[in-house]
């Protein structure tokens, strides 16, 4: 798989110039070596935000990347951070950090319902941002992020792991090899039972207490979207809740623990989204892609063999010994991509999320590198998160069928 080598041949390079192939080409293939074969010496200097989640990545082990600064409004959060990244240098809050002159670009791992109001202030400071997920919690969020990012003309990615997970890389390499055939349908679901005990914290509530599970969509629809490039355009949804006091006098008015969604694409393509927060379930983040040549099922489990469904010839019996061809299973042992060149040396080894967080680590600072877009852009952010912002609003109107704005015009 050739997604995104870390280097290129000299003559690959003068191939670009020559053809004049633009900045499309290089989203396939972006780390080009500057002339001479040597590595570019320009690093680029950025600050993490947020203790929790911001402290999971690699950026210190990244040869073209430094860790200016970090931040975050404890005391404790802020040394851990410089601590994990090796960096001298803390801010007591993003608004601080921000006035920075060396600091270039900002991780922005801060609390959901913040991550708007930090980018938009982190790109009007002149810094590049990545951005935890999701994108946005309102529609009007949506559209203020995007025209902030197109009036700037600087860059923002979305951390969203599913797209680099390591069955996702997979798949979208079958699918661009057209071993599915023709996908008809695809469905994924999220997991996370007993995230209640996150919803408080010394006694207080946190962002997390009653979230609407659709609301935190990304991990789903990157499964379809970052696959087959398809947009979702409409959606039903439904939700389950119960009595019970923990979720009542949220701050979102959220009745449902668990919420379903099913959507329409822009190929008239059916698509189905779980996101569960309570109940019997397995945590997992998985997909399903179903063609009519192949199909794919991830497993429910990270590092088990995933399931391989191909259509033949042969000739069986079902269960009450009617004839019919059948097709053959087969399990797939996921092959490591943070093993290969799709990652520079030093962060070819597992992390979180499946392996995710060194992808998502290379592709941000890589398109700084190379001046390019990185593959979770603000069109893509927003393609995976509107929909089940939507998809909330649907379920709060039992099931009313909702459209769904196009973020991309």
């Amino acid at each position: 798989m050739e997604e995104n080598k870390f280097s290129q041949s000299s003559g690959r390079r003068r191939f670009i110039a020559k053809a004049g192939i633009g900045m499309a080409s290089l989203a396939i293939a972006p780390n080009i070596t500057i002339a001479g074969g040597q590595p570019a010496t320009r690093r680029i200097r950025i600050g993490i935000v947020g203790g929790r989640f911001g402290a999971g990545f690699q950026f210190h082990e990244h040869p073209d990347c430094i860790v200016e600064a970090v931040s975050d409004l404890r005391a404790d959060r802020r040394e851990n951070l410089m601590k994990v990244y090796g960096c001298s240098k803390s801010y007591e809050s993003l608004e601080k950090l921000i006035l920075d002159p060396k600091v270039e670009a900002v991780f922005i791992a801060t609390p959901a319902p913040d991550h708007v109001r930090h980018a938009v202030m982190t790109l009007k400071a002149g810094k590049h941002v990545l951005s935890a997920v999701p994108a946005a919690m309102t529609i009007e969020d949506c559209y203020l992020l995007r025209d902030t990012v197109r009036s700037t003309g600087l860059t923002y990615m979305m951390a969203e792991t599913s797209y680099f997970r390591q069955n996702t890389i997979s798949v979208r390499k079958f699918y661009k090899d057209g071993l599915f055939g023709e996908m008809f349908s695809a469905a994924a679901e999220y997991n996370h039972p007993g995230l209640e005990t996150l919803w408080f914290e010394d006694g207080k509530p946190t962002w997390r207490h009653g979230l609407p599970p659709l609301l935190y969509p990304t991990h789903c629809t990157a499964f379809l979207i970052s696959v087959t490039g398809e947009r979702l355009t409409k959606v039903s949804g439904l939700g389950w809740g119960d009595q019970s006091p923990l979720i009542q006098n949220n701050p979102y008015h959220n009745p449902f623990w668990n919420e379903t969604a099913f959507f329409k694409t822009n190929k008239g393509k059916p698509f189905r989204v779980e996101v569960n927060w309570k109940g019997a379930l397995r945590n997992t983040e998985r997909g399903e892609w179903r063609g009519d040549k192949m199909s794919f099922f991830s497993s429910f489990d990270e590092g088990k063999d995933h399931t391989i469904v191909r259509v033949a010839e042969t000739t069986g019996k079902d269960d009450a010994g009617f004839q019919h061809k059948t097709n053959v299973t087969e399990a797939y042992p996921q092959h490591n991509w943070w093993q290969t060149d799709l990652l520079p040396e030093p962060l070819r080894h597992n992390s979180g999320h499946d392996g995710s967080h060194c992808f998502i680590t290379h592709e941000f600072i890589d398109a700084l590198m190379h001046n390019r877009q990185p593959k979770v852009n603000v069109y893509e952010a927003l393609a995976y998160t509107a929909p089940g912002i939507v998809g909330h609003q649907s379920a709060l109107k039992d099931g009313e069928y909702l459209d769904i704005p196009d973020f991309d015009h």
